[in-house]
């Protein structure tokens, strides 16, 4: 309490009342999403130690396929023919391959155990659409952010065509509205155009720390800092005496070190560097240093409005000059004024 009455404790993050709001529900949805994955692994373990070796034929359990196939067991079907007859048309294995899978012995107690992770399995379901209402109405409340930069358009510009909005594939455990639009509309740029940051990377973002992130961190070094992405070192007299990285369990942090790691087989800048830094630095420094570039790239997209550029990542120069020449991320200046935020 003395510290901070003399001015010597730094302001702690916290977001506005707003984005608290939709921090709570997403993390909530966050754990209920994690204990529905643990009830998958529980029906895989009950089904296995009934010799029932369903994931050999298809390769998840909690698709169209892997359920309606659980669910006649516990309405009391054993027949694998009959069970393999509810195979999706779009699973690769044949109804020959999933019935010669569905050979086992029915223990009456593991079916029991089998029912109730089902159960479970469904309710948490229940509970992840009540929270997909829940978040969908707090997003909606947010206020529509034009990008840093923007201008309005008068009427004497007449009537302007709406940009094209990147067309996003639903994945796995997303919320079943567009969370693409909403993310768009509330942050005033588009997050996702950077390789590797999906619209669930955008969403932890957007709910950990609101769109405007100039107000609390001065500089991509701050955003950084606070993310736990840059080392700690002891410096005396102008010389380092140890370096070393810090533990931390901040979500960005954990979302954009994922982000990286699925740049390994990307087919861009960002690709390219993710892999010359795994060549150069080992893989764990490698994930960190990209998570790093993600942050500093995503900062600058939010706070200048600049949009993304891929550069590429075979019509480039040596990649390991490029790097040494220019360490930092460029910006560069289209001919009608607009600035990107490029490789």
């Amino acid at each position: 309490m003395k510290l901070h009455t003399y001015g010597l404790l730094r302001n702690s993050f916290h977001p506005p009342e707003q984005i608290r709001a939709v921090r709570t529900i997403w993390r909530q949805r966050d754990r209920l999403v994690k204990d529905a994955g643990r009830d998958v692994q529980q029906m895989q373990k009950a089904l296995t130690t009934m010799h029932v070796q369903l994931a050999n034929a298809i390769s998840d359990v909690s698709g169209l396929t892997g359920q309606a196939i659980i669910r006649a067991i516990l309405r009391g079907e054993r027949d694998p023919q009959q069970l393999a007859k509810l195979r999706d048309y779009r699973v690769a294995a044949s109804e020959a391959e999933i019935a010669h899978s569905l050979e086992g012995n029915w223990r009456e107690d593991v079916l029991f155990e089998l029912q109730q992770v089902v159960d479970a399995y469904d309710f948490h379901q229940k509970q992840i659409a009540a929270c997909d209402v829940q978040l969908q109405r707090y997003m909606s409340a947010l206020p529509v952010r034009q990008g840093p930069g923007a201008e309005e358009p008068s009427a004497a510009d007449g009537p302007t065509e709406k940009p094209k909005r990147r067309q996003h594939r639903l994945q796995k455990n997303q919320p079943t509205f567009d969370l693409a639009a909403e993310l768009q509309r509330t942050m005033g740029v588009d997050v996702t155009a950077i390789d590797g940051v999906d619209v669930m990377t955008t969403q932890v973002i957007l709910s950990e720390l609101g769109p405007d992130l100039s107000a609390s961190f001065p500089s991509e070094n701050h955003f950084t800092s606070w993310l736990e992405l840059a080392p700690r070192r002891d410096i005396t007299g102008g010389k380092v005496l140890r370096q070393k990285s810090r533990k931390s369990n901040n979500r960005v942090s954990t979302a954009l070190r994922m982000a990286a790691q699925s740049l390994w087989r990307s087919d861009s800048y960002l690709g390219a560097r993710y892999r010359h830094l795994k060549a150069r630095l080992g893989g764990q420094k490698a994930v960190k240093a990209m998570a790093r570039y993600l942050a500093c790239l995503i900062y600058r997209l939010l706070t200048k409005g600049q949009a993304y550029v891929d550069c590429g990542a075979a019509p480039r120069l040596d990649l390991r000059t490029r790097l040494a020449r220019k360490p930092n991320c460029r910006m560069h200046t289209r001919p009608e004024g607009s600035t990107v935020a490029c490789c």
